[in-house]
This record gives structure tokens, sequence and C-alpha cells, in this order.
């Protein structure tokens, strides 16, 4: 017999999504109203306000996307990419190769520099490519990688496409509120994320920021965007209509009211604030993961604080592992990915999980697993 669905309650630190906080469930049990309601349209623009703040942006088209972090890489390349161009992608884990193949589909001409995974993109092997290719229009990278837990000189790589008179695509999904992102200082031209990693939220929003730039290169296309739904120009129209939206899409109202109390969440508690708690929470799991005779995959120096790879002592089977924590302890943490498929755990601290009680369960439970 069907009945209603009840979840058992687990601590997520896994690579996402992470636990949402109870302000963000609650704002999401609230009643839905209309998406072109004049209240709801007041709640898009403070929205479209807090993220600049996340984003360290004054960009004007800064908005949420109503589909998962995947879409608004899609959006990136969909938007800024014609057929023909020739486009750098540097990939040091799964989600540069995610790139790559969107420039595959989109009838880009594809240049790739690859590293080691486990390890940042390395400047000098991107400036060698922007030498052999001076005809190149978009530089794309992964600021955060999920996949690794590495994070990337992204003000160096920004810095060397506009040298280069490319257009930057920064993928932060992970990054966003949980290290420094500063997309104006950085002369980012197109950067995104999610709301299930550093902000707390459900998945199935993502959040996108387009600078004056990669604004006029989508204006100046000769061909349409190949996706009506990611469309920024038709986005916009419902988005930052003057003094009404032109309807686009039903936007995920409840969902919506979920990423507003987020962004809310890191405005109240400042957002170098929540980097440094990041930091802090990082600290904390670095000891405990010491302790237990363990190791951590990428080097201090370009570690995400919020997304850890901590290597399985050899002839442990790390997947019975995580079973056990799943099942005993109701405590989520991932698997590795790609070459680090069975030799790896991924442990996050991502905003709400990223809490002192969770690392002292996740040390805890670990321990006795192991």
């Amino acid at each position: 017999m069907n009945a209603s669905f009840h979840p058992t309650p687990r601590t997520l630190m896994g690579p996402g999504p992470s636990d949402v906080h109870p302000r963000v469930l609650g704002a999401m049990g609230k009643a839905t109203i209309g998406h072109l309601d004049p209240e709801f349209i007041a709640l898009m623009e403070d929205i479209k306000e807090l993220l600049r703040y996340c984003f360290h942006t004054t960009n004007s088209l800064t908005l949420p996307l109503s589909a998962p972090g995947s879409a608004a890489m899609e959006a990136a390349f969909a938007n800024l990419l014609e057929p023909g161009d020739k486009v750098i992608v540097c990939i040091n884990g799964v989600f540069g190769m995610r790139m790559a193949e969107n420039v595959r589909r989109m009838g880009g001409e594809l240049v790739t520099v690859e590293d080691e995974w486990g390890t940042p993109v390395d400047a000098a092997k991107l400036q060698d490519a922007l030498t052999q290719h001076p005809d190149a229009k978009i530089v794309a990278f992964v600021h955060a990688e999920t996949s690794t837990g590495v994070c990337s000189d992204a003000k160096t790589l920004c810095a060397m496409a506009a040298q280069a008179g490319c257009l930057s695509i920064v993928d932060s999904v992970t990054g966003l509120a949980g290290v420094e992102l500063l997309v104006d200082e950085w002369a980012a031209d197109v950067t995104y994320s999610g709301t299930q990693k550093c902000l707390s939220a459900p998945p199935g929003i993502s959040l996108i920021t387009f600078s004056d730039k990669a604004a006029a290169r989508v204006q100046s296309r000769n061909t349409p965007v190949q996706s009506w739904f990611l469309d920024l120009s038709l986005l916009m129209a419902y988005w930052q209509g003057e003094g009404a939206r032109t309807y686009h899409h039903t936007a995920p109202v409840n969902a919506m009211y979920g990423l507003h109390e987020a962004l809310l969440m890191v405005k109240e508690e400042g957002i170098e604030n929540a980097w440094q708690r990041h930091r802090d929470m990082h600290g904390l799991l670095a000891e405990g993961v010491r302790s237990l005779g363990l190791d951590f995959v990428v080097n201090a120096e370009c570690r995400l604080p919020q997304l850890n790879l901590v290597r399985c002592p050899e002839g442990l089977d790390e997947a019975a592992v995580r079973r056990r924590l799943l099942e005993e302890y109701n405590l989520e943490i991932g698997a590795g990915l790609g070459a680090f498929a069975g030799k790896v755990w991924r442990i996050g601290l991502m905003g709400y999980s990223a809490r002192r009680e969770n690392v002292e369960l996740c040390i805890s439970a670990l321990r006795s697993c192991i």
C-alpha cells in the first residue's frame, strides 16, 4: 500500500547536497503565490541583490536559474559560444570534463589544458595554450573542483584570459560562500554556482552572473542561443523586466523562498565570516583525520576547506565503511570519482554542515569503523 514518504534524518557530509538549515526548510513551507505576483516580483529583486553580495559583484545580469547547477554550466556556454568558436577548457577533474563536453556538443573548437587530478590548474600550461591559440575566444575552468577538492587560482586564470582577449567562464558550484570568490575584482566574465553546496539550500536552482563584456558578447551573437530555456535575453525579460515581467516559465516559487532565506543567512553571518568558518571547521577535521592516522590527497595550499579527499587505508573496503556510516550513524560521506574511485572518501563541510558537532561525529564514527 502506498504511503507518505518519511526520509530518515541524515547528517550530510558528502560532496552535496549539504544539510539544509531549518530556517530554509521553514521558508519553503510558506504559502505558494503566483510567480508573477507583485510580492514574488519584489522577492526576485531581493534575491538578485543578495546574489550580488555573495558573488562580490555589481553585475546587473545576476540571477537564479530554475534548474540545478549543471544548467548554469550549460547556460554559460550556450550564451557565449557560437559554432566554430575556439574554447580553451582547463581539465583537472570531472567538472572540467563536463565543460569540455559542452563545447563539443555546441559545435565549438575545443582545446584542452589537462592537469593531474588532485592538483590545481597550471597557469603556465594555460599561458602556453593561449600563446599557441591566439584566436581563442573563451577560457573555461573550475574554481572549486568537487570531484577532487582542489581550489585553482581563479584570479590569475581570469587575468590571463582577459590579457589574451578571451572571456572567462568560472565554475564555482562548490566555491560560493565557502572560499573567497571576488567576481568583480578578478574580472571573471561568467561565474556560476548552485544552491546545494555552501548555501545549504536544497538542490534544484543554479546561480549565474554575467559581466558587461559577457553580456555584450551575447547581444552581438550571429546565431540564436542553442537553448531556448537558457537563452539569457529571454530569461532577463522575466528576471529584469522594467515594470512588468515577460512570462518565460513558472518559477519554482517555494524553492525561491528557500534560496532567499539561505542567501539572507549568508548576509547575516557576513560572507568573510562564512569563509573563515569553513577554514576553521577544516582545521578541526584535519586534526581528527591525523589522529586516525589518515591523510589528505590534496596539498594544503590548494585544498578546499569545504570538500576534503581523505585517503582510505590500503586493504580497507571504503564502500563498506561508507555503508556502515550511513546505516549505523545516519552519516553520509562521498565516494571518490574517476581516478580516485575506491581509494578515497570525499568529506564535505559545506554551509550548515560546517559545524563542530558534525566534525566530531564524523571523526568518532570513522574511528569506530576503521
